[in-house]
């Protein structure tokens, strides 16, 4: 998962400030718009070691990714952050009574996570973070917050490829190593898989025609087809199961429980899909339904 998510999306700037440009008359690059949150108006209080230094402080300091549209993505045009994973920051930072318009956002590389949250640099890390039982032994999660797993991206007109059970003699392109390419070659022989060094040249070859789909994870392919609604769409079921959750500093349970609550809530009331249409749910897909909190 590190490799598939260091690589992922390497040149995203240069794809971004193309479809926006290229989106400017489609109504799901302007609408609707994620929900502005407000700070929790009563006093939060929590026996939590991390929550007290961030309420000391005034502000979250919030590790995240800035090269994945849709999920985490930092326009190098504005300075404005955007995304799944940045509007989950805000939601979870408001309710614990904290201005999210204060967040100290600090882009993480996938590798440097667990350092920094063991170092005490974040508060917390939102961005594209598998739950595994190996990575408990380190630091800790709430969540999910997401359920993604390995899918296809293909061209919007494509009507051959609906999902992997159709992708028999077609050229399958993803990141050169990764995760993917290595399930598409052990799990399905009969098609050609072409590998590059990120997935914006698998997809810039998609556009050209020159490969048939794009595999990686879901989540990070509805973030290319969010910016380009024209001209891709993700397609078929997910092969594999990544849960994304909240990275949090190990042991300190009362503020991991109170991150678990407030995820539970707001996939309650309507927020999280709201979250999800203003970002994710712009690549045309509808929102699936909320995970399950997994507590522990």
């Amino acid at each position: 998962m590190n490799l598939r998510k260091t690589v992922a999306v390497a040149g995203f700037s240069a794809l971004a400030l193309l479809a926006t440009a290229c989106g400017k008359d489609d109504p799901k690059s302007e609408t609707p718009a994620a929900p502005q949150q407000s700070v929790n108006s009563q006093s939060v209080e929590i026996n939590s070691k991390t929550f007290q230094a961030a309420k000391g402080r005034g502000h979250m300091i919030i590790g995240v990714k800035e090269d994945q549209p849709g999920l985490g993505f930092l326009d190098p045009t504005t300075g404005e952050r955007s995304g799944f994973d940045i509007e989950i920051a805000r939601m979870v930072s408001a309710e614990l009574g904290l201005d999210p318009k204060k967040i100290k956002f600090v882009p993480i590389a996938s590798a440097n996570r667990e350092t920094a949250l063991q170092k005490g640099d974040v508060d917390m890390y939102v961005g594209t973070y598998s739950i595994t039982d190996k990575r408990k032994e380190l630091v800790d999660f709430a969540g999910p917050y997401y359920v993604s797993g390995q899918s296809l991206l293909v061209k919007k007109n494509n009507t051959d490829i609906l999902g992997k059970d159709t992708i028999k003699g077609k050229k399958v392109c993803s990141a050169k190593g990764s995760t993917p390419i290595q399930k598409i070659k052990t799990e399905f022989p009969e098609t050609t898989p072409i590998e590059f060094d990120t997935y914006s040249i698998c997809v810039d070859n998609l556009l050209n025609g020159q490969v048939d789909a794009v595999t990686t994870d879901e989540a990070i392919l509805k973030g290319y087809a969010a910016k380009d609604p024209n001209n891709l769409k993700v397609v078929g079921e997910n092969f594999s199961t990544e849960k994304y959750g909240i990275g949090l500093p190990k042991g300190d349970v009362e503020f991991r429980n109170k991150v678990n609550d407030i995820l539970a809530a707001k996939m309650q009331d309507g927020t999280w899909k709201s979250i999800y249409d203003a970002t994710l749910g712009k690549s045309g897909s509808p929102a699936p339904p909320a995970p399950m909190i997994e507590r522990y």
